[in-house]
């Protein structure tokens, strides 16, 4: 399986997810999700394979979140689907998909559980350096 990323440029995250990938020897094909989002479907088969609900996908700093009333807990997953389909800038990133499962790497440092060869160390476009823990993982 080739892995995945659906992936935003603009950010920091996404785009340090993408370079642990790379230097872990496993690029992957990117999936800019705001000029390709996921359909339905295939939103709704991610969702399952990470284990997640809609809700979890959700950035809830997007304006468009509070416009759309999102945080209201009477919203049913459907709902909270159709608005993500209808607005791909509500969905968190990075989503990684590999061999190894799917997961929404938010902390940075779950992409490294969804690599076969993680590198052991990685440094952020800020200078930070962050560290596969190969024993805690």
């Amino acid at each position: 399986m080739t892995s995945l990323i659906y992936h935003n440029p603009k950010c920091s995250t996404s785009r340090n997810a993408l370079a642990i990938m790379t230097a872990s020897g496993e690029p992957p094909k990117v999936i800019e999700y705001l000029k390709n989002p996921p359909t339905r479907d295939e939103l709704v088969q991610l969702l399952a394979v990470m284990d997640i609900t809609p809700r979890a996908l959700l950035r809830n700093k997007e304006p468009i979140y509070q416009e759309l009333g999102l945080d209201d807990p009477a919203l049913t997953d459907d709902e909270i689907v159709d608005a993500l389909i209808a607005h791909p800038r509500l969905m968190n990133r990075p989503i990684v998909v590999t061999d190894k499962g799917a997961a929404l790497c938010r902390p940075l440092e779950r992409v490294f559980t969804l690599l076969a060869n993680p590198v052991s160390q990685f440094t952020k476009e800020n200078g930070e350096v962050i560290y596969h823990d190969l024993h805690g993982l």
